[in-house]
């Protein structure tokens, strides 16, 4: 759907701008922030052959809601896992605890993808861009994988409840 310029959708964004960049109704809010400003706690990891438990009880523990999965021999970013999906492969019984984390672990596409990377200098802007499926075309987010500009560490992980929070915060 076509919109003019500065005329707001459904999903609080508005369209149109100069650059043919969406801008948030909170964008005068991010005052220049970025991701570091978010603060985003530090990645927690866990191995393909872990169990599901340990992937659970360590989520639990930090009150994380989605984990990054590395490679054992290298700490290669593999993909990661989302607990509340993760809790409901358990409730339907597609997967069990002492299930290996691979069995019920999101893998990230390396073929024909091209990644954001998303590090702690990223704009917030560019960051909720990212949330709402505005880079690349991929589609809307739930999380971002907060990596060093090589991509070579992982830092954190940053999810739109962050941005959200951060907003409400300096509001």
């Amino acid at each position: 759907m076509a919109t003019d310029a500065g005329s707001s959708n459904t999903n609080g964004t508005i369209n149109g701008t100069a650059n043919g960049t969406m801008q948030s109704l909170w964008a005068d809010k991010y005052r220049g922030a970025t991701v570091e400003d978010l603060e985003p706690p530090p990645a927690l990891s866990v191995k393909p052959s872990d169990p599901v438990s340990h992937a659970l009880m360590s989520a639990f523990e930090r009150d994380y809601t989605h984990l990054t999965v590395i490679s054992q021999e290298n700490r290669a970013l593999l993909g990661y896992i989302s607990i509340p999906r993760l809790q409901q492969l358990l409730k339907e019984h597609k997967v069990k605890e002492t299930d290996l984390v691979e069995t019920a672990m999101l893998r990230f596409r390396r073929r024909g993808t091209r990644y954001k990377v998303i590090t702690t200098e990223t704009p917030l802007e560019e960051l909720e861009e990212f949330f709402n499926g505005g880079v690349d075309g991929s589609g809307a987010q739930e999380f971002a994988v907060v990596t060093d500009t090589s991509r070579k560490f992982v830092l954190g992980v940053a999810t739109k409840s962050d941005l959200e929070s951060f907003v409400k915060r300096r509001a």
